[in-house]
């Protein structure tokens, strides 16, 4: 196989950084008179750049952004997932302007009946019955966690070491050499996550039945495949009998598709015909405009509604007051009614495969240690063969320096990745073009890389 030479990836690293700063003089301005922002950037997230400040936004549309500096980007980022029905679709704009512009009423505290719609239809591809709405995924994953332990009496929460769950403080959980602690940069949690969550890795169903046998554990809050530190599959059997552990545990299971809703219309949980006793769901179904979802099973919400003293209409905290609110509901209609259809998703995931396909012919040609998985709509490469098979694996086969090397490389090329992953997203407006492009430069990186 062939080795890296870290030096040489050490001076295409500098070259390309280089390249970065001259090509991108309008950004690096306006990033220097960034004195009032936290980080330099309006959320923090978007401080991680491999260079020494972040691009600027001008315009996008469909698959491309074009910075302030005037470059056509093709966009496999997608606003990491927040945009995969692309940026602006035609029918989600229609639905905003009619309803911020012409209607009125974004924020009324008043029910529309777009609500209803939005509802029926997530309940069509997910199976779960009932639903309601926030402003992020995460929000919606920290209102099902409180009604998981109201309803069961329990107080703490499962998850998959390295697993995405946004910033729901209980998910900061890994395993390590001398058991559970918290993930690393954990900043200020109001309580040790040990004391609040149990911890396993993915594809673990011993570790799973072990932590489950305690007895006090609510809900196991996962994604049906990982996609934090890289997509990592579910071996076969693996999601069923996680499954049977949690209903002989008495615990609860939520799916949280925020990002595994690349895998088709419906997510895993269609694709994969998974029977969890909610989910959520969050960036993507909004085309853009912020909003969240969380869907409980007629099983689980009959049990929220039948517990005696449980306030869901004030102090609760399962609410806000831009929840649910007339504009996010009016995006997410046309959003999932007229742009990531059953048509669109097919398109999207057959651009994934051509990618992937791509990509694995790439690694054979240079003989490289690396891997590269599908999840519908979405592929990623890591930097490790073979695949690995949990959170901890994946994480340990990170390499910063590689993934600077390439994210800069094609960024100063014209092909934009998210800078946290190595993870290409289908929209439906992406092209079979933009795809080859992105192969093409790839390659490009990649025999400079191994010239060293």
């Amino acid at each position: 196989m062939t080795e890296i030479d870290r030096a040489g990836l050490a001076r295409l690293l500098k070259t390309e950084q280089d390249r970065y700063v001259g090509c991108n003089p309008r950004s690096r301005a306006l990033s220097g008179k960034a004195r009032h922002l936290l980080t330099g950037v309006p959320m923090t997230w978007m401080a991680k750049t491999a260079a020494d400040f972040p691009l600027y936004l001008d315009r996008a549309s469909g698959a491309h952004v074009v910075d302030v500096d005037g470059h056509d980007l093709i966009d496999f980022c997608l606003g990491d997932t927040g945009s995969m029905a692309g940026h602006s679709p035609g029918p989600t704009v229609a639905a905003v302007v009619r309803r911020y512009a012409e209607s009125g009423g974004a924020t009324a505290m008043l029910p529309t009946e777009d609500a209803e719609i939005v509802a029926a239809e997530l309940s069509r591809r997910f199976g779960v019955s009932h639903w309601s709405f926030s402003l992020s995924a995460t929000d919606a994953n920290r209102w099902v966690l409180r009604l998981a332990r109201a309803v069961t009496g329990r107080p703490r929460v499962l998850v998959n070491s390295y697993s995405y769950h946004g910033s729901v403080d209980e998910s900061f959980i890994v395993t390590g050499p001398d058991g559970p602690q918290s993930r690393r940069g954990n900043v200020g949690p109001p309580v040790d996550v040990t004391q609040t969550s149990r911890v396993v890795e993915f594809n673990d169903l011993e570790g799973l039945q072990r932590e489950l046998a305690h007895g006090d554990v609510a809900a196991v809050l996962m994604e049906p495949a990982l996609t934090n530190m890289g997509i990592v599959l579910p071996e076969p059997g693996y999601l069923a009998g996680v499954r049977e552990l949690t209903r002989k545990a008495g615990t609860l299971l939520i799916n949280d598709e925020t990002h595994t809703v690349s895998a088709g219309p419906g997510g895993c949980t269609a694709a994969w015909g998974l029977e969890p006793d909610i989910v959520t769901i969050g960036k993507a179904i909004g085309g853009g405009i912020p909003i969240g979802a969380y869907g409980l099973s007629k099983s689980f919400s009959d049990s929220v509604l039948g517990t005696p003293g449980l306030d869901l209409v004030d102090t609760g905290g399962v609410g806000g007051t831009l929840a649910g609110n007339a504009l996010s509901l009016a995006a997410a209609r046309a959003t999932l009614t007229e742009v990531l259809t059953d048509n669109a998703y097919g398109h999207m995931i057959d651009l994934a495969g051509q990618y992937t396909a791509g990509v694995r012919r790439i690694i054979e040609n240079y003989r490289l240690e690396w891997t590269v998985t599908q999840l519908g709509a979405r592929a990623e490469y890591r930097f490790t063969a073979p695949e690995p098979r949990n959170g901890t694996e994946s994480e340990r086969a990170a390499d910063p320096d590689l993934e600077d090397y390439l994210h800069l490389f094609l960024l100063n090329r014209g092909v934009f990745l998210t800078p946290f992953h190595n993870m290409a997203l289908m929209c439906p407006q992406t092209s079979r073009a933009d795809v080859a492009t992105h192969l093409s430069v790839l390659d490009d990186a990649v025999q400079a890389l191994v010239a060293q």
